[in-house]
């Protein structure tokens, strides 16, 4: 089986950066990272190496201002966090959870970028920025509590990610993925399973030109909204499920590439965080690195997952990925795909 993609370097749109910080201040000149490979339009930032709150900062909301994916807090504007993009980086104040002296930080980045043409949907975008070639756009929008209400997206293909936040309020982070149900929601800075209502995306799947909203306050709001949208680009990305059969000959996932970002969660049930792995931090053999969205943890490593060139094998029985029975969700970027858009090999892993 191969997969076949346009993307032929998915670090043009993708790249984790590893860093360590310096604890410098914006008006001492601050901490320029460099090695991304792009001008980034989201960028998330965890400390490895301390429990700190993540950061997720995006270009449209603008730099200096970042949500925490671990709670539910309303944005937080910080002229000591991260203040700007750089074509290969971004440079960074002296806030501990992005610059500490000394810390070993993580950031992933994601590239989006074309910011007019929309149209169309009951709700309007006030700001957005997309990148068609990826699949990923990031959209600010005004909720109206309206079941119904639908957003044009413009990534021309069906998203299997969405992930919501307010910005104003203290709301939970509703994230739909397409392995958990039409109606369903998971919390970003959660353990829940799939919460099945209508008041989330109304019941309704997205579409190649639209995503559906319910009426709840946590994704349709009278208020500034963010959403952050992914579609599945053959060779690139990957956004699908599995079912785990409890034991350490666990299942195999084919994604077509090896991943150089790997997010999994339970869909099923309770219980379970967000664990990601990424291919900058890893052990001997299948002992991986993983840090937590919906926690503060540090850096962790387990042996329960092998990162593959075409995919990923889950090695050990475990409730975070591999209980008998239960489904679970998983979001991957490649690091490389499998073969590039001639049909030439690119991994020989």
């Amino acid at each position: 089986m191969a997969a076949y993609t346009t993307i032929d370097d998915p670090g043009l749109f993708y790249n984790t950066v590893l860093y360590t910080g310096n604890g410098t201040a914006i008006g001492s000149g601050g901490l320029t990272v460099t090695g991304v490979g792009f001008q980034a339009d989201m960028t998330w930032i965890k400390r490895r190496n301390g429990t700190d709150y993540h950061n997720l900062h995006d270009a449209v909301r603008g730099a200096g201002i970042r949500f925490y994916t671990n709670v539910g807090n309303a944005e937080d504007a910080n002229s000591e966090i991260l203040t700007s993009w750089t074509s290969d980086g971004f440079t960074l104040g002296s806030s501990g959870n992005v610059n500490g002296d000394g810390q070993l930080q993580l950031a992933w980045n994601w590239k989006a970028g074309t910011t007019s043409g929309l149209s169309g949907g009951t709700i309007t975008p006030s700001a957005y920025s997309i990148n068609t070639t990826s699949g990923f756009g990031i959209y600010a929008y005004t909720g109206n509590v309206t079941s119904g209400a639908t957003i044009t997206h413009g990534l021309g293909i069906v998203p299997k990610l969405i992930i919501v936040k307010s910005r104003a309020a203290a709301n939970s982070w509703e994230v739909f993925h397409a392995a958990s149900g039409n109606g369903d929601a998971m919390q970003l800075n959660g353990t829940g399973a799939g919460d099945d209502s209508t008041a989330y995306w109304n019941d309704t799947s997205p579409t190649s030109s639209v995503f559906s909203l319910g009426n709840g306050t946590d994704t349709n709001r009278s208020g500034t909204m963010m959403a952050y949208v992914f579609a599945p680009v053959q060779g690139y990305s990957a956004m699908g499920s599995y079912v785990g059969n409890g034991n350490a000959d666990g299942p195999f996932v084919y994604t077509g590439f090896r991943s150089a970002f790997l997010m999994i969660k339970n869909a099923t049930a309770a219980g379970g965080s967000w664990h990601i792995y990424n291919n900058k931090v890893l052990g001997y053999n299948i002992e991986n690195h993983f840090l937590e969205a919906d926690g503060t943890t540090v850096e962790a490593y387990d042996d329960n997952l092998d990162l593959l060139s075409n995919g990923f094998k889950i090695k050990r029985h475990t409730g975070a990925l591999n209980t008998s029975g239960e489904t679970y969700a998983y979001t991957a970027f490649a690091e490389q795909p499998f073969v590039n858009s001639n049909g030439v090999p690119c991994n020989a892993r």
